[in-house]
């Protein structure tokens, strides 16, 4: 190790949050391939979200930008928090919140009433991020 760099643990909950873009990140890519290869071995997947594949079908191959969209999205967040970079957890912190927002809008007119159960899980990650310890590792770290 070079001088001047500090060795900081992550924090537990900045792995669980790394992992879980990571998995996004699998989840968008996977869900890609799917909707470019209709009908392929992977079309059971969707047995588990049929609403989402009937959506997707809805609007055709924009479906495929938006999921790729996402995987990009996923995989730069995760290699921000890794490295432990601001850009990193703004980018987690923003993802975050249009995830919040999209749950609220699913929730409030009715598409996806189950999306309730993302509102306190997202609201508690968030809590977790804007807290001034875990700003800190990201703002102060060396690495």
């Amino acid at each position: 190790m070079s001088e001047g760099r500090i060795s900081k643990a992550r924090p537990p909950g900045v792995i669980a949050l790394l992992m879980l873009f990571v998995i996004g990140t699998c989840a968008s890519f996977i869900s890609a391939v799917s909707l470019t290869f209709p009908g392929s071995f992977l079309e059971p997947i969707w047995d588990l979200n049929p609403h989402a594949r009937a959506g997707f079908s809805r609007i055709g191959s924009w479906a495929i930008v938006l999921m790729i969209s996402v995987c990009i999205a996923c995989l730069f967040t995760a290699l921000g928090l890794w490295r432990r970079r601001s850009w990193g957890y703004w980018l987690a912190v923003v993802m975050l919140v249009v995830n919040l927002c999209g749950d609220v809008v699913n929730v409030i007119t009715g598409i996806e009433p189950r999306a309730i159960i993302g509102i306190p899980i997202v609201g508690m990650i968030l809590a977790y991020l804007l807290r001034k310890r875990t700003r800190y590792h990201f703002n102060n770290s060396a690495i």
